[in-house]
């Protein structure tokens, strides 16, 4: 019953208080992400791009611990992808969203650092997670590294990352908590995420010289997915 009682004194306050609208100071208020020109027909060009599987790793993922190995790693043009799960990495700098009380598995250290060596900060910072390399696939193969531009795509949407961890060596499908925020996908560290339909591509020899310029990222990822579409156009 503390559900109602919280409700009707809610609603009475609500009735005595004014009517002006508190001011939000622009500093607290949350930053939008970079527009991404012609969103709908980018993604649904490099969806088209990742109908068929090229395999290029010489064995398979799991999405998860302790589940079967289902996912490959496939070849494009200059570019690698996968699809799979979306699990929420909050690691790197302690944030009021990502720290230890948030999230049981926290680490304050990550495979990466920004350009002026401090931590990332998985909150702000959209980034995916890559496999340690390992005999099933081994990224540097494919000039993939810190800062190797990516994009991500998730029910008709396509957002811009960089990479900026690395985890097991046989589990594929991580992501910041900012890159599940901008793809609509639940983040909370403890029980967010998504159980499939994510489909992430990396550029190859790809990078953002300072790997926390999202702007930048989202310059590159644009610019490398109109060439990625294009080509396949032109094969066509």
């Amino acid at each position: 019953m503390r559900v109602q009682s919280l409700t009707l004194v809610a609603a009475s306050a609500a009735l005595l208080a004014p009517t002006t609208l508190p001011v939000v100071p622009v500093s607290h208020r949350p930053h939008p992400e970079p527009a991404a020109h012609g969103e709908s027909g980018t993604a649904a060009g490099l969806l088209a791009r990742t109908r068929h599987c090229a395999q290029i790793s010489h064995g398979r993922y799991r999405s998860d611990a302790g589940v079967r190995a289902t996912i490959p790693v496939c070849g494009l043009p200059g570019a690698v992808y996968w699809k799979a799960d979306l699990d929420i990495d909050c690691d790197g700098r302690p944030t009021r969203r990502c720290n230890r009380r948030t999230d049981p598995q926290f680490s304050p250290a990550a495979a990466y650092a920004q350009s002026d060596g401090r931590r990332l900060d998985a909150e702000h910072l959209p980034y995916i997670v890559l496999p340690a390399p390992s005999r099933v696939w081994d990224h540097r193969d494919h000039g993939l590294r810190g800062g190797s531009v990516a994009a991500v795509l998730y029910r008709g949407r396509v957002r811009y990352a960089v990479v900026g961890d690395t985890g097991p060596r046989d589990v594929i499908g991580e992501a910041s908590y900012a890159a599940a925020r901008r793809l609509g996908i639940p983040a909370d560290p403890r029980g967010g995420g998504v159980r499939s339909g994510v489909t992430y591509i990396v550029f190859e020899n790809s990078r953002v010289d300072r790997i926390e310029d999202h702007a930048e990222a989202v310059r590159q990822g644009e610019r490398l997915a109109r060439r990625l579409v294009g080509a396949s156009a032109r094969v066509r």
